[in-house]
């Protein structure tokens, strides 16, 4: 199964756009990368980075989603990609079915799959039984779990698309360890979109920043970490939402409170509930046995608990941002989108929105650099774009409380500390905010309250 040689990349003046887009994804790209380089892609959030990663791998879909321009060569029979989401990639109930799927479709023999299987979870550090259910992986070792899949193909050329972005710090140094032994033990051409970039220092032979009119490759004290951040505020003593022994649908009973008109962060490692916590907090899950106690300045006139209220008094009140933005998205453009909460509030499924939602929408359109995209499909925006149209979805309805799970990902340093910059100035004008992250700038910047959650 070891490979001997990675596969050469050949692109000439290739360019993409999106059917739903009058301006391409990205043009002019010409692109030399030999066998066994290890690549780092970087660029602006929205420059077009995993776009290009699925042209690479031949997953951009058909003439009627997009149309391609130039020439771009690779042997995409060999090629694995790995993506963002660790959940997103899961495909079977247990490790070793998981890590044969692949193979299979290859229509790779029987009496070959299984040895494959188990030199690639030995390959990524995953000392697990082959019956293991994936179902109690954490994120790290999902990303693995992927990792192993493709290399059990036998791929010769591994994209990895921002494969640390929700990963907690134990689990980023995971899938880095695991990629430099897979490099190095099957000679694979690497290429990885990160704008964590310090993590890959040990990795890569070179850094190419993708731009709308072409890739340059760039020395890596080109690449800035955000700057310009906000910092931390004393948290006030009255509490907005507080909870003695919650007990949520993961985890052990809770007990915490998130401080009125602050920025609470929520940390722990990957599986520990931090996603099930926030949703419970968010009125999205119900809790297995306790309740939320909930200041009147939130309540406004409701009893009962958020997860009982009606959808239309829950967005007034409460405002949620998923892990994955896609799940939230229900309409056909950029700007439909944004309106939906507005229309849902008001009664009103067709027609205008009320004037200051109007209002709203427009400064949120420009403020989280969406307005070049208010026409576009939402499922056709880059990562970090969806992120902050999920943001802006939360924020039209101008709710009290606003809950993020890790905000920032996908985002370049300029749009991090712009979203950043802008939580801090929501924060300080009186709306508490509640975000899960891993990312020390954020926490830095937005930890007024620090909430810690662990596995018991």
């Amino acid at each position: 199964m070891t490979t001997t040689m990675g596969t050469r990349v050949t692109v000439r003046d290739f360019g993409y756009r999106h059917a739903s887009r009058k301006k391409p994804a990205f043009s002019n790209i010409t692109l030399d990368i030999a066998p066994g380089e290890r690549v780092l892609l970087t660029g602006d959030s929205g420059s077009g980075k995993s776009t290009l990663l699925a042209a690479l791998a031949g997953v951009l879909g058909d003439d009627t989603e997009g149309q391609t321009y130039g020439s771009l060569l690779v042997d995409a029979s060999a090629t694995g990609l790995v993506l963002q989401d660790p959940d997103s990639q899961v495909i079977a109930s247990r490790v070793g079915d998981d890590v044969a799927f692949g193979c299979e479709n290859l229509g790779i023999p029987r009496e070959e799959i299984w040895p494959r299987v188990e030199q690639a979870l030995d390959m990524v550090g995953l000392d697990l039984p082959l019956t293991h259910p994936t179902r109690h992986l954490s994120g790290g070792q999902k990303q693995r779990l992927a990792l192993a899949g493709v290399i059990a193909m036998g791929a010769r050329l591994i994209l990895l698309d921002e494969p640390t972005a929700n990963l907690d710090p134990a689990g980023q140094r995971e899938v880095v360890e695991a990629v430099n032994r897979v490099v190095d033990a099957t000679g694979a051409t690497l290429i990885v979109v990160e704008h964590r970039h310090q993590l890959w220092s040990g990795t890569v032979d070179r850094i190419l920043r993708l731009e709308a009119d072409g890739v340059r490759g760039i020395h890596a004290d080109d690449l800035v970490s955000p700057t310009g951040l906000p910092t931390r505020r004393e948290a006030g003593t009255t509490a907005l939402v507080s909870a003695d022994h919650l007990l949520a649908q993961w985890g052990p009973p809770r007990s915490f409170h998130i401080p009125e008109g602050a920025s609470t962060v929520i940390t722990g490692a990957n599986g520990s509930g931090k996603t099930t916590l926030a949703l419970t907090i968010g009125g999205l899950i119900p809790p297995r046995s306790g309740h939320l106690d909930l200041a009147d300045t939130l309540r406004r006139g409701l009893d009962r608990q958020p997860h009982q209220w009606r959808s239309a008094d829950l967005a007034r009140r409460i405002g949620t941002v998923f892990q994955d933005p896609e799940h939230q998205f229900v309409a056909r453009t950029v700007r439909e989108e944004i309106e939906v909460g507005p229309k849902v509030m008001s009664g009103r499924r067709r027609g205008t929105v009320d004037q200051a939602s109007a209002h709203r929408i427009e400064e949120l359109l420009d403020r989280l650099r969406l307005r070049h995209l208010e026409h576009a499909n939402p499922f056709t925006l880059s990562g970090g774009e969806k992120r902050r149209l999920s943001v802006a979805t939360a924020l039209v309805a101008a709710p009290a409380l606003l809950i993020l799970d890790e905000p920032t990902f996908g985002q370049d340093p300029v749009t991090f500390r712009e979203l950043v910059w802008m939580l801090r100035d929501l924060a300080d004008s009186g709306t508490t905010i509640v975000s899960v992250t891993h990312d020390p700038d954020f926490i830095a910047a937005l930890g007024d309250h620090h909430v810690e959650v662990g596995n018991r």
